[in-house]
């Protein structure tokens, strides 16, 4: 039993309570059957990115205890719009959107859990059905001072924000779940304690023993921020291609790695602690490497690190390269072309063009992958169709010309 309870424990915030974890743990033990472990993700973006991640791990760590899921697909409630963290009413989203992102969930949802012990649920099923004597019921059992004791509420009561009626409601039907699933565990992340607590008290209310809550923490975005979350703009995707995966790990604060390997690897603290102070680089390229070898494979992943760091020193691949419309005279000079006649356009004014190429900065890349510096003299003609050039730093193109 301990170290069932050192499995849950694991990037917890708060278990309420361990003692009622314990005691439904020796219950099923004794009954012979799986806990009923409920998590419910309301589909407001067609994908799920990194911070679900951390509550899928814990819903696998359930699993392979031999419990069950219930997978919940908040299809009724992302209509109202969960206010958690907001400091502003959500827009409601259509009917089509929310079927569209729901079965995306369902599709992305297996790259974590096991399908066999796993029951994917909407919660339409029993939400559309609710009378308005079941809404005044279940209404009767909070007030307005309660509610206004969550922090997003407080503070948009205090500055004046407006708080819609049906957001009141949000955290009514969303216990409700819990009392139509008979949930005995319900998961979420530490911004759903209200709601989940709520959850408790509505078992109690129709009679069933209150579910136990296992509250986890947040993962910041990429900005080091806010919450990660599709509408911030500062996510990544379980399903994002691998590439994309490796720049935006390798592009996000070095605050960021502590939290990312203890919240989505199994890692031993002491494996990964030291090398994020003295070397963050690589600690974000074995990261990138772990994420992309779980959605993807462990191949694709050491051949994204070696594309990544071969992009990162400047050498091309024909991966890399940006296609680029060359323009002109074949005997006019290059540093000129790149300013007017390509597209994308290269250079912002014919003094930067110039600079770059005077400082060897500019290179044609043949099909050896060995660079050759350009000059100002290099004509349009001495760049065959097809050659890969690199311009400063970071910006490479693979030439396609175009008639004068």
């Amino acid at each position: 039993m301990s170290s069932e309870l050192d499995n849950i424990r694991r990037a917890c915030v708060e278990i309420i309570t361990e003692e009622n974890l314990s005691a439904k743990f020796e219950t099923a033990k004794k009954e012979g059957r799986p806990l009923r472990v409920k998590m419910g993700f309301d589909p407001t973006a067609p994908d799920l990115h990194l911070g679900h991640l951390i509550g899928l791990q814990k819903l696998r760590d359930f699993q392979d205890l031999g419990h069950q899921i219930l997978f919940l697909i908040g299809d009724f409630t992302a209509k109202i719009g969960d206010p958690s963290g907001r400091n502003k009413t959500r827009p409601p989203l259509s009917d089509e959107e929310v079927q569209k992102n729901a079965q995306t969930y369902r599709e992305q949802v297996f790259k974590v859990l096991d399908a066999r012990k796993t029951q994917v649920v909407f919660n339409s099923a029993w939400c559309e059905s609710l009378k308005a004597s079941d809404l005044i019921e279940m209404a009767s059992q909070m007030n307005v001072a309660r509610m206004l004791e969550r922090e997003d509420f407080k503070l948009r009561y205090k500055e004046g924000v407006s708080i819609s009626i049906h957001e009141f409601l949000y955290p009514l039907i969303q216990a409700y779940d819990s009392v139509a699933l008979k949930a005995d565990i319900e998961v979420g992340g530490q911004d759903q304690r209200f709601n989940l607590l709520v959850g408790r008290e509505l078992q109690k209310h129709f009679g069933l023993e209150p579910q136990v809550v296992i509250l986890l923490p947040l993962l910041e975005g990429l900005d080091g921020q806010k919450k990660m979350s599709k509408s911030f703009g500062n996510s990544i995707g379980i399903i994002e291609s691998p590439d994309l995966v490796f720049s935006k790990i390798m592009s996000m604060p070095d605050s960021l790695l502590k939290n990312y390997y203890e919240f989505l690897t199994r890692m031993d603290p002491k494996d990964y602690q030291t090398e994020i102070k003295s070397d963050p680089r690589e600690a974000k390229l074995k990261l990138a490497e772990i994420l992309v070898t779980r959605f993807h494979s462990k191949e694709t992943a050491s051949k994204e690190r070696e594309a990544y760091l071969k992009k990162a020193s400047g050498e091309v691949s024909d991966l890399d390269a940006e296609n680029m419309l060359l323009q002109g005279d074949e005997s006019e000079a290059l540093y000129r072309i790149l300013v007017k006649q390509a597209k994308p356009r290269a250079f912002a004014s014919l003094s930067e063009s110039r600079r770059i190429f005077e400082q060897g900065g500019a290179s044609l890349y043949g099909s050896d992958n060995q660079p050759v510096k350009l000059a100002l003299e290099t004509r349009l003609k001495d760049i065959a169709d097809g050659s890969v050039i690199k311009l400063g730093k970071k910006k490479w193109f693979r030439v396609k010309k175009v008639g004068p």
